[in-house]
Parts: structure tokens; C-alpha cells; sequence
């Protein structure tokens, strides 16, 4: 088994079977020794002394009452863990709650399994908030088994709506030494990553990545190797990493998806200046593990 990717394999038990169980889930959120992660548009509540963690307290019924969304987490170490979404609250209204921030700042600096949790945490409110209404007559829906499904209240449609991924393939694509990075406009200053994206309907994996590295690069690729996954949770998606052979290193980029497009020598890699000139991808994205697996021989 390969070392789980950031947010990935956080160690909760999800205990789907004790959804089902009304009774069980009203008990726990009485139960002051439960925990209760908190959502505010998208920003995990956190406690910042010292090493960022997670800011888990114990059921306020104040604050359930009011909460948009909640949804039971699971049990670690046989404790239940829930979150609740607060979006609707004015942002001068949080200091008396805690302190909230983007997970993208203070995950990689948050334990493995603290990092798995809030990204949990944060993509359960996410699909919650897109789910208020139904997709097919545009009631309101109402959630059941502990926040994992919505249900449409029209009595003629109540149509369930599960919790939502979107998969993408990210995938690092070679020639001998080389491989092939890109950079976007919108990226910061000198970040350069593999190439990637969503997965269409009626598409196998290996379908989308040939596709995305022939679209983005004109690049024509063999031997697509699955390596890992990672929830990506910014807001949705499931990144499933790849790597592929390209066949030539002719290359011919498409600028409406790119800003540039270049093969890249290990030595270079090796050597990056990690700066506004040049540097890798985040170190908590798959990107950059299937960068740094292949550097050290590993991809």
C-alpha cells in the first residue's frame, strides 16, 4: 500500500449503518461527550494555537438549531463526530464561535488525520448547500439518515439525492527523462503542475486521460498506469492520478486551456528554485506526489 495522499484515509469509522438509526443520532447529538466540526462558506473552524487542529466542540443546541446543514462525520476512537454548516451567519458575527479558514491554507499543516476530517467535513456541507432544492421540480429537499441523503418534500416527486463527487483524472505524463508540465493564468506566480481534468459521461478513466493530454498538450499517450486518489475537496471533486508514456514529445498547446505548455528534464526538477520564477505544485496535492513519486523513482 502506498502512503495515503493528504485528506485521504483519515481513520473515522463512518458508520453508515447507524445513520439509519434516528434514535442512535438524536441520542449523540445530546451526548456531551460528541463532537461538532463547524462549516462557514466553505472554511473549516479551526483552533490556530499553535498547530493549526481542528475546533471540535461539544453539541451547543443553540447552534445546531440554527445550523443550514448537519451531517453525522462518524466515530473516532468510538466518539461521534458531527458538522454543521453556519453560511447564513453575518462574518462579524463568528468571533464569538472561533476562528474559520480555508482548508487550503492550514491543511498541509494539520495532521493526516485531522486534514482528512475537516476536508470530510467541508465537502459535506458543500453538497448540502447545492442540494437544498430538487433538481427535478425545484421543491425544497429535507435531509435524512443523518445528513448522507436529501429527500424532494413533493410528496409527487421525493426524489432521494445522494452526497456528490466529481471525478477527475490528474496525470503525469513522461518521455525518458522528461515530463510534461503546464501552468494556468490563474495559478500563482511561477506554479507549474500536470495536466488534468473531469471525466465526461459515457468516459473510462484511461479514455480521459488520453483525451485531456491530447486536448490540453496534442500530446498522444500509451501505457496509462493508475498510481493513487485524493479527495479534493475545493469544492468537490475526486482527483484519481495517473501516469502515461507520452509517444512523441512533439507537443502543440492549446492556449485557451493553457498559458504554456513544456517538457521539463529530471535534472531541472531536481534542481527547481521553488520561487515566483519557477516552482512545483502545492504539497498537499496529488500533483505534486505524482511529481515527486516519479522524481524518486517511485511513479
Amino acid at each position: 500500500m502506498k502512503t495515503p495522499n493528504i485528506y485521504a484515509s483519515g481513520g473515522i469509522d463512518r458508520a453508515a449503518k447507524l445513520r439509519e438509526d434516528e434514535g442512535w443520532v438524536a441520542e449523540r447529538l445530546a451526548d456531551p461527550a460528541t463532537r461538532i466540526a463547524a462549516v462557514w462558506r466553505s472554511r473549516n473552524l479551526v483552533d490556530m494555537a499553535g498547530e493549526p487542529t481542528p475546533h471540535l466542540q461539544p453539541p451547543n443546541l443553540a447552534l445546531l438549531a440554527e445550523a443550514r446543514a448537519t451531517a453525522l462525520l462518524g466515530l473516532v476512537d468510538g466518539v461521534a463526530h458531527f458538522v454543521i454548516d453556519l453560511s447564513h451567519r453575518d462574518e462579524e458575527t463568528l468571533g464569538e464561535i472561533g476562528h474559520f479558514e480555508d482548508l487550503r491554507t492550514v491543511g498541509p499543516l494539520m495532521s493526516h488525520d485531522d486534514g482528512a476530517l475537516m476536508a470530510y467535513a467541508r465537502g459535506m456541507m458543500h453538497w448540502h448547500l447545492a442540494h437544498l432544492h430538487c433538481g427535478r421540480c425545484g421543491q425544497p429537499t429535507e435531509p435524512r439518515q443523518a445528513g448522507h441523503v436529501r429527500y424532494c418534500t413533493n410528496a409527487d416527486c421525493a426524489r432521494p439525492v445522494f452526497p456528490r463527487t466529481d471525478p477527475a483524472v490528474i496525470m503525469l505524463i513522461h518521455h525518458g527523462d522528461s515530463v510534461l508540465l503546464g501552468r494556468q493564468t490563474v495559478w500563482a506566480p511561477g506554479m507549474h503542475s500536470v495536466l488534468a481534468g473531469f471525466v465526461e459521461p459515457g468516459e473510462s478513466l484511461e479514455d480521459a486521460v488520453a483525451r485531456e493530454a491530447f486536448e490540453e498538450a496534442g500530446v498522444e499517450v500509451d501505457d496509462v498506469t493508475y498510481h493513487s486518489s485524493q479527495p479534493w475537496p475545493f469544492p468537490a471533486s475526486i482527483m484519481l492520478g495517473f501516469s502515461a508514456r507520452a509517444r512523441s514529445m512533439e507537443l502543440n498547446v492549446d492556449t485557451d486551456e493553457l498559458e504554456s505548455g513544456h517538457w521539463y528534464h529530471r535534472d531541472e526538477l531536481l534542481n527547481s528554485p521553488e520561487d515566483e520564477t519557477f516552482h512545483l505544485p502545492r504539497r498537499d496535492s496529488i500533483s505534486y506526489r505524482l511529481i515527486r513519486d516519479w522524481l524518486d523513482g517511485a511513479g
